[in-house]
């Protein structure tokens, strides 16, 4: 992999290069920005000293290879291991590269958001409009807001497309976690911190506090 190379002292001498000529110039640009994949633009690869096979990079590396916890044998990222024949995962996605043996997650994979969830496929539904996924009971009643949860959590700052902790859809359409939410009505705060909208009805504790 990138970055983890021994390294050793040159004792080859090298000849100079003039690139200070028009025509050296333009060489070194050539390709600029053609090559290399998703992670770097690069005009190079490196050969990993695991496995001696060639890659953009890195990140690619770990991408197409994993190692068996049971034998330590590096191979292609699949299910099951080449040469003891265990699962590595029961749960596995290929387009994540994703293994897990705790499947009461239910977890499941959403072409539509590139990634895998949890809580079981036929309970949730994808929101071309929000960008994510949505539990069944909000399919009518939501808020659609453009991209609803490709940000930050509000509260916590934490990117909440990807999170890992429970994520509540507000009234005005907004997100943000769930236990944000509750240590905000801990606070008595019941507006949306992004644009102050009421989380809930109010009526009831506007009669409380005309009432003391």
């Amino acid at each position: 992999m990138e970055g983890v190379c021994e390294t050793k002292s040159c004792t080859t001498e090298l000849k100079s290069v003039d690139f200070g000529n028009h025509q050296n110039g333009s060489l070194m640009e050539t390709g600029l920005g053609n090559y290399g994949c998703s992670h770097y633009r690069r005009r190079c690869k490196i050969r990993a000293p695991c496995c001696n096979e060639v890659f953009n990079c890195r990140h690619c590396h770990n991408e197409s290879k994993v190692i068996c916890s049971l034998c330590d044998t590096e191979q292609d990222v699949q299910q099951y291991c080449i040469n003891c024949g265990v699962c590595m995962g029961k749960y596995f996605c290929g387009k994540c590269k994703f293994f897990d043996d705790d499947v009461s997650k239910n977890q499941y994979h959403c072409v539509e958001c590139g990634i895998c969830r949890t809580g079981g496929k036929e309970n949730f539904f994808h929101c071309n409009k929000c960008g994510c996924c949505y539990s069944n009971l909000m399919r009518e009643v939501h808020r659609c807001i453009e991209k609803a949860m490709h940000h930050d959590c509000p509260i916590c700052f934490e990117f909440l497309f990807d999170t890992m902790k429970d994520v509540t859809v507000l009234p005005c359409g907004h997100t943000m976690h769930l236990g944000c939410l509750r240590e905000m009505e801990e606070h008595y705060r019941y507006s949306c911190p992004v644009c102050s909208k009421s989380i809930c009805d109010m009526s009831k504790l506007w009669r409380k506090l005309d009432k003391e």
